[in-house]
C-alpha cells in the first residue's frame, strides 16, 4: 500500500492536535475519575475504529480489515501495558494526580519508539525473507513466557536503564509537584517523578518491540502499521485509569495474550511457506474469541472474589 507524503503529514498533524487537545485539558493535574476516562476512552476508541470506515471508503474491505486486525491486537497488548504501570506507579508510590503527566509523556515516546521500530521491521522482512523466522520464533517464545512467566517482575528501579539514568543524571529522590527537573541548592536535578517516567519508557521499549512485531505478521504496510499503533497507544492513558481498579479481576488475561502473540508467531514463520498468508477474516476471527474469551474466564473465575471483597468493606464501615 503505497501512502503519498502529503497523507503521513495530515495524519501527523492529527495526532498532534489530538494530543494538544488532551494535554490542554488536563493541564490543571487534576486527578482523573472513572467517568472521565471512560469517556475518553470512549472518544479514542471512536477515532479508531472511525479511521477504519475512512480506509474502507478509501483503500476497500481488506486493508480496513488488516487495520482492524492489527487495532484489535495492539489493543489488547496495551492492556498488559497498564498491569506494568499500575506496578510503577505504586512502586514508586506515585501521586494519582500527577499519573496522568507521566503517562502522557510516556505514550510521546511510546509513539517514536514505534514508529522507528515499524520501518526498521517492516524493511527487514521486506528485504530479507528469513528475518520472518526469526520475528516468529521471537513471537512465539515471548508468548510462552507471558503465559508461564508472567508473575516474574523486575522491581522498576532495578531496570537497566533506570539504573543508568540515575547514574548520570543527578536525581532528587522526592516529588515536587509536577515537575521533572527542580533546584535544589543551586543545583538543577532531576526528580523523582522524572525516574517514573523514565521506568515508563523503559518498560514501554521492551513492549513495543513485541507489539511491532505481532502486527508485523498480519501486514509490513508502515501506514497501516503505524495508524493501528498510534490509534491503541493514544488511547492507552484513559484505558489506565479505566482499568486500574479492575486489574486483579483480569487473573487469565495473560493467557489470552501469549496465544495471540504465538499465533503471530505461527502466522507470520507461515508466510513465508507454500501456506503462506492466512485469511485477513481467520485472523480478525482468533483475536476476538481469544480475547472475549480470556475475559470472560478472567470474570468469571474472580466473581466470588468480588463478592467477598464487597462484604469484607461493607462489615469494616
Amino acid at each position: 500500500m503505497s501512502v503519498s507524503w502529503w497523507i503521513w503529514a495530515v495524519l501527523m498533524l492529527a495526532i498532534a492536535a489530538m494530543l494538544a487537545v488532551d494535554l490542554f485539558l488536563h493541564r490543571d493535574n487534576h486527578v482523573i475519575g472513572f467517568r472521565e476516562a471512560a469517556v475518553w476512552s470512549g472518544i479514542w476508541i471512536a477515532a479508531g475504529l472511525l479511521f477504519g470506515v475512512v480506509l474502507w471508503a478509501w483503500q476497500g474491505g481488506d486493508v480496513a480489515g488488516t487495520y482492524y486486525a492489527g487495532y484489535l491486537i495492539e489493543k489488547a497488548l496495551s492492556i498488559d501495558n497498564v498491569f506494568v504501570f499500575a506496578l510503577i506507579f505504586t512502586y514508586f508510590a506515585v501521586p494519582a494526580a500527577f499519573q496522568h503527566k507521566v503517562l502522557f509523556w510516556g505514550v510521546i515516546g511510546a509513539l517514536a519508539f514505534r514508529l522507528v521500530f515499524i520501518f526498521v521491521g517492516a524493511e527487514l522482512l521486506e528485504t530479507f525473507f528469513w528475518t520472518a523466522y526469526v520475528f516468529g520464533a521471537f513471537l512465539v517464545y515471548t508468548g510462552y513466557k507471558m503465559a508461564f512467566r508472567h508473575g516474574e517482575q523486575t522491581p522498576p528501579d532495578r531496570n537497566p536503564v533506570v539504573r543508568l539514568v540515575r547514574r548520570i543524571v543527578p536525581t532528587d529522590p522526592a516529588y515536587h509537584g509536577d515537575r521533572f527537573f527542580t533546584r535544589v541548592d543551586g543545583k538543577r536535578v532531576a526528580t523523582l517523578l522524572f525516574v517514573v517516567l523514565i521506568a515508563v519508557e523503559a518498560t514501554d521499549l521492551i513492549f513495543a518491540v513485541d507489539s511491532v512485531a505481532a502486527i508485523l505478521a498480519i501486514t509490513t504496510s508502515t501506514f497501516i502499521v503505524w495508524t493501528a499503533n498510534a490509534f491503541a497507544i493514544l488511547g492507552l492513558r484513559s484505558l489506565y485509569f479505566c482499568l486500574a481498579g479492575l486489574l486483579r479481576r483480569f487473573v487469565h488475561l495473560h493467557y489470552g495474550l501469549a496465544v495471540l502473540l504465538a499465533f503471530a508467531g505461527v502466522k507470520l514463520i507461515l508466510s513465508e511457506t507454500p501456506v503462506g498468508k492466512l485469511p485477513i477474516p481467520v485472523t480478525l476471527g482468533v483475536i476476538v474469541v481469544t480475547i472475549a474469551a480470556s475475559i470472560v474466564w478472567s470474570l468469571r473465575s474472580t466473581r466470588g472474589a468480588e463478592t467477598l471483597d464487597g462484604a469484607a468493606d461493607s462489615s469494616t464501615r
